[in-house]
């Protein structure tokens, strides 16, 4: 019986045209850096106080340190309280500067920021003394769109096809990223958000699928993780992005306008052959194999073109099918623990090192240095220890480096730091290999849908980790403990996790473990004639006589 895998082996495991395909869907992950973590740049902190002008009606020609003398507390250290004034009185100023004011309230005039601070999301929401938790809350918000993105295209795409869910995961990330930048309120902006993170979440998983669908077995982690070094230069790119432009508003256009660029997606981006198939849509998959073929210089043989034929009954899958089989139910529960720990350890390090001594920009530099090896190492890991090891290694590894910083001294934040970036470099290829890892262990009907689920338990992980590191004003140690042990657990998990290395993937839910491609590559006709041997032929005759 005739395998999807001998027609990518026909028309090339990793040719041109799945060079260009993976360019394409890589293109839009340097954005994504941006929307993940652009806010950081938006709401840095400034000095501020309360407006208290109302002193001017009685003291026109004080001076501004006057102002502020009479009218603002001080604290511990001598500075002005930031978030705290005295309340207004009806006195003359003699009475004020002989007296002074002794009755606090919270500001209720406004603030007041430096003159010369760009506008930042931070002074003109006033995201400071008792909204100052609305920023926290707006990243919680953002994540909970990478949950739904997840419970919606996840699903999606294994019904409608990767390729109308990309284009539209796009153009939701261009119209409301750039939308973003004219919000009136900052629960729209949270709004937004939501949309966006959505939308980040549909392109992930729908490039994932297209990936790993269109090349050979030899070739699907190259080309997945290619795409994820695309996510580390995006990290390095915010960093010059946001140093360059201090301005919020011109900050968003300038991270989700270059989307709408990638409007000519429409033209050249191709379905996933292999979901058309199992749809039964197999007039549509010729057309876009023979393309692929002639884009790689290769021709698929007419005979094994006639061997795709549409099942008498069209497949379909939903996340109830991955539960119904022990196999998958297996697969599914350990990858969504593996991704809950990788996703935890990932964002609770990355909010974490902090201690690195250089700027906010230096440090976003140096964030995205480190993951491109990391995201690179992976393609050479995948294919020397195979997934299950790599897996499991790198997520002791990354839970390892946490719990040991439990243990280093307040008085030793170098060491601290070096820990944490090890980690987050293991972190980091932790990620990459899930991406693989879960790609070939779900079948093609539910591979969207238990990528996506996958996706989601991550994504709450990601709700999780800011919470987390507010247990550390119980103890310190706390956060890193739970960072830790999660990815801990989860690497033991992965022992029980089938081999995927050099596996065809599977279309239905039918088989129990992966199976090995044993198949010889496929060679046109072109190919397979040599000095006017028909070596097709020639190696028939042999398998005969043996």
């Amino acid at each position: 019986m005739t395998e999807f895998g001998d027609f990518i082996s026909a028309l090339g495991e990793f040719g041109p045209y799945q060079k260009w395909l993976v360019l394409f869907l890589s293109l839009p992950l340097l954005l994504n850096p941006f929307q993940m973590i652009g806010q950081v740049f938006m709401v840095v902190d400034v000095p501020h106080h309360c407006d208290t002008s109302w002193i001017r009606a009685i003291g026109p020609n004080l001076t501004e340190e006057e102002q502020l003398n009479l009218t603002l507390p001080r604290d511990a250290d001598g500075a002005y309280e930031q978030c705290s004034m005295y309340s207004p009185v009806d006195w003359d100023l003699a009475s004020i500067m002989v007296y002074g004011l002794n009755a606090t309230e919270k500001c209720s005039n406004g603030l007041v920021y430096p003159s010369a601070q760009p506008p930042s999301l931070l002074t003109e929401f006033d995201l400071v003394c008792d909204r100052k938790d609305l920023n926290d809350i707006s990243q919680s918000v953002y994540m909970v769109g990478l949950l739904l993105g997840a419970m919606i295209f996840g699903p999606l795409s294994d019904r409608i096809g990767r390729r109308p869910i990309f284009l539209i995961s796009i153009l939701l990330q261009g119209l409301f990223g750039v939308g973003t930048a004219f919000v009136p309120h900052f629960y729209v902006y949270m709004a937004f958000r939501c949309v966006v993170g959505a939308s980040v979440s549909g392109i992930l998983i729908t490039a994932l699928a297209l990936a790993t669908e269109w090349v050979g077995v030899s070739s699907r982690p190259k080309a997945v993780l290619i795409s994820h070094c695309f996510v580390a230069i995006g990290q390095m790119l915010l960093a010059g992005l946001s140093y360059g432009i201090r301005n919020w508003r011109l900050l968003e256009i300038a991270g989700s306008a270059p989307m709408f660029a990638l409007f000519f997606y429409i033209w050249v981006l191709p379905e996933s052959a292999r979901w058309l198939v199992t749809k039964g849509r197999i007039e549509e998959a010729k057309k876009v194999l023979q393309k692929a073929a002639s884009i790689n210089k290769r021709t698929i043989p007419p005979g094994l073109l006639e061997q795709l034929k549409p099942e008498t009954q069209t497949k379909s899958g939903s996340t109830l099918d991955l539960f119904r089989k022990k196999h998958l139910r297996k697969v599914t529960l350990i990858m969504s623990c593996t991704w809950f720990a990788v996703s935890l350890v990932y964002y609770g390090l990355s909010l974490s090192v902090t201690s690195l001594g250089l700027d906010i920009y230096l440090t976003q530099f140096a964030f995205g240095a480190v993951e491109l090896p990391a995201r690179f190492c992976c393609i050479f890991l995948l294919q020397w220890f195979g997934r299950k090891k790599t897996q499991g290694v790198l997520l002791l590894l990354s839970g390892l480096m946490c719990l040991v910083i439990t243990g280093i001294p307040e008085d030793q934040p170098m060491v601290t730091t070096v820990l944490a970036i090890i980690g987050k470099f293991t972190a980091t290829a932790s990620f990459s290999t899930s991406y693989v890892y879960s790609a070939e262990l779900f079948p093609t009907i539910v591979r969207q849908t238990g990528v996506g689920l996958c996706s989601m338990s991550a994504r709450v992980a990601g709700i999780m980790a800011p919470l987390i590191r507010l247990l550390g004003k119980y103890h310190r140690a706390i956060p890193m403990a739970i960072f830790g042990s999660a990815p801990v657990v989860g690497g033991l998990l992965c022992i029980l996790l089938p081999e995927t290395r050099g596996t065809d993937l599977a279309d239905d839910t039918g088989s129990a473990t992966p199976q090995l491609s044993r198949r010889p590559e496929i060679l046109s006709k072109r190919d397979t004639r040599q000095d006017g041997v028909d070596l097709e032929k020639d190696a028939y005759r042999c398998s005969e006589r043996k």
